[in-house]
């Protein structure tokens, strides 16, 4: 019996109908136009707009305002992308193609994991990255802490974030959070050298999912104040409000709810 309800997220109409085969609910966000075929972030109470900047979060703001009366509570609901999907194994991406992708993904929970309440991806470790990696993209900043050549235990959640989207963006945008997650949440970012990637989980409490939403927007909004949308440069700072969302909801659900990791597979369904 199927117990999971999979939001599969696209920028491409066209990927509508793989998407349904797969039993995924599709979901096109971005500037084509949905159809009646899949569900779109553009309807009801929405924060569309912002798409360019905030990603797959245009999507959860809609779900938290127009679809979520409509969800049992205790029922699974999981999202996914047109090429990251979940799967109870991980295989290499060579592995994988368009005519087997159906059969490595993710289709239904497994009885074990009926006592959890999360399902997030396994952790991206930063200090595994090849450090010329981090040459390449900082070395003014290795320059100036050179220990970040020879402790890993210095490259946590907030070197590789200043790293890849500004200098003391996190710590700045930290400074916004409400009371009870400013310190955790700081204290995560400094100290952990992994996150949970590509802003995917799965959740199977309603009540859960609101309380994260509630948080997580409420910070976001907060961050438009600090840094806007016009003067936005590169990719790194463009989708700067995704990012932020993927460290916190890394930090936001392992602190609140009894979790476990799945793998993250790869495929592009474009191609």
């Amino acid at each position: 019996m199927k117990n999971l309800k999979m939001f599969c997220l696209t920028l491409e109409p066209s990927h509508i109908n793989f998407i349904k085969s797969l039993g995924y609910l599709p979901v096109v966000l971005g500037d084509k136009k949905a159809n009646s075929n899949c569900l779109s972030d553009k309807t009801g109470k929405n924060i569309s707009n912002k798409n360019k900047n905030y990603g797959e979060y245009t999507f959860h703001y809609w779900l938290w305002k127009n679809y979520l009366d409509k969800i049992e509570d205790n029922e699974w609901l999981g999202f996914c992308q047109y090429r990251k999907f979940w799967s109870l194994n991980h295989y290499d991406n060579k592995e994988i193609n368009i005519g087997n992708l159906s059969d490595k993904v993710l289709k239904k929970i497994p009885q074990k994991y009926q006592n959890y309440e999360v399902i997030l991806g396994n952790p991206f470790f930063i200090n595994q990255r090849k450090i010329m990696k981090f040459l390449k993209k900082g070395l003014p900043m290795i320059i100036k802490k050179p220990k970040y050549l020879y402790s890993k235990e210095s490259r946590n959640i907030k070197f590789h974030f200043d790293l890849m989207h500004g200098r003391n963006n996190l710590s700045e945008a930290i400074k916004l959070l409400d009371n009870n997650n400013r310190e955790d949440f700081k204290e995560f970012v400094n100290k952990e050298v992994s996150f949970n990637p590509h802003n995917m989980f799965i959740c199977r409490s309603k009540k859960i999912l609101i309380n994260y939403y509630k948080d997580i927007f409420a910070w976001l909004n907060s961050c438009e104040n600090l840094f806007g949308f016009h003067n936005l440069k590169g990719y790194g700072m463009t989708r700067i409000y995704g990012f932020l969302a993927e460290r916190f909801m890394s930090y936001w659900f392992k602190k609140n709810t009894n979790y476990v990791e799945l793998p993250i597979i790869f495929h592009d369904i474009n191609k």
